[in-house]
């Protein structure tokens, strides 16, 4: 489309200089000022600051005032229906992936979108979002959504089986879901390392929605049918999406647990 539109800009200047032949040393002269403008422009360093301003600008014209019933619904709360758990990669904006609009999904997004097991000392970051999410917004689904060439994943697969690391936080976080890597290396030994670490992707998936159910406000919900938990995984080399369930049979003792 740009292409087409400045080769049709390219014709047109040439037509009317074929034409009126007198405009040629005007034309040169404002030929001139355009190179050493688009030179300049291609030279600006990056200034974040304005690339942030700019882009609420775009925001508050192209959808706030576009959208003035749904952000003065929003204004007065918030009822999403998801809760999110994403990764922090900059590729996999859920909101963007699954076209969710401002008050459909609270979202959380962390290395390798891991959710860990209940524990109120060492992840009460997570649990809260999960608590608030769950007993206070009242969320009906949560989707816990791995995506593909993640580099957490590929940080878990290289983790050292003797436990030591080489990092503050890292490796720390995503042995969360070393259960995962034992699986997937148990099962998948014959495939190449890109292989088992898309196989880990979805694996991974699979612990944290297991690891939801040790929140016990989140087995209630389930227990109850008005909570339900879904994996999914997000290929972003293929343009495709995958959603699926998992089968807890939970029985209502394990629900009152």
């Amino acid at each position: 489309m740009a292409n087409a539109a400045y080769e049709e800009a390219i014709a047109g200047l040439q037509k009317l200089l074929s034409e009126k032949g007198d405009l040629e040393v005007y034309a040169a002269a404002k030929i001139k000022q355009l190179t050493a403008e688009l030179e300049a422009a291609a030279n600006k360093p990056f200034n974040p600051v304005e690339r942030m301003k700019t882009g609420f600008d775009h925001f508050k014209k192209e959808k706030f005032e576009k959208n003035p019933a749904l952000f003065g619904e929003l204004a007065r709360g918030q009822s999403p229906k998801f809760l999110v758990f994403a990764c922090s990669d900059s590729r996999v904006c859920p909101s963007h992936i699954l076209d969710f609009q401002p008050g459909e999904a609270f979202i959380v997004r962390n290395i390798a979108n891991m959710v860990p097991q209940y524990d109120q000392q060492k992840y009460s970051g997570a649990g809260a979002a999960i608590e608030y999410a769950v007993l206070h917004l009242k969320v009906e689904t949560i989707l816990v959504m791995g995506h593909s060439c993640c580099g957490g994943i590929k940080g878990l697969m290289s983790v050292p089986d003797d436990g030591t690391t080489s990092s503050d936080f890292i490796e720390s976080w995503v042995k969360i879901c070393l259960p995962a890597k034992a699986k997937v290396k148990a099962e998948c030994s014959g495939m190449d390392l890109a292989a088992q670490c898309t196989n880990l992707e979805k694996e991974a998936v699979n612990i944290s929605l297991g690891n939801l159910l040790t929140y016990p406000f989140v087995r209630a919900g389930v227990m109850k049918k008005t909570l339900s938990l879904k994996g999914g995984h997000y290929d972003f080399v293929n343009g495709s999406f995958e959603m699926w369930d998992l089968d807890f049979s939970l029985s209502p003792s394990q629900a009152a647990a």
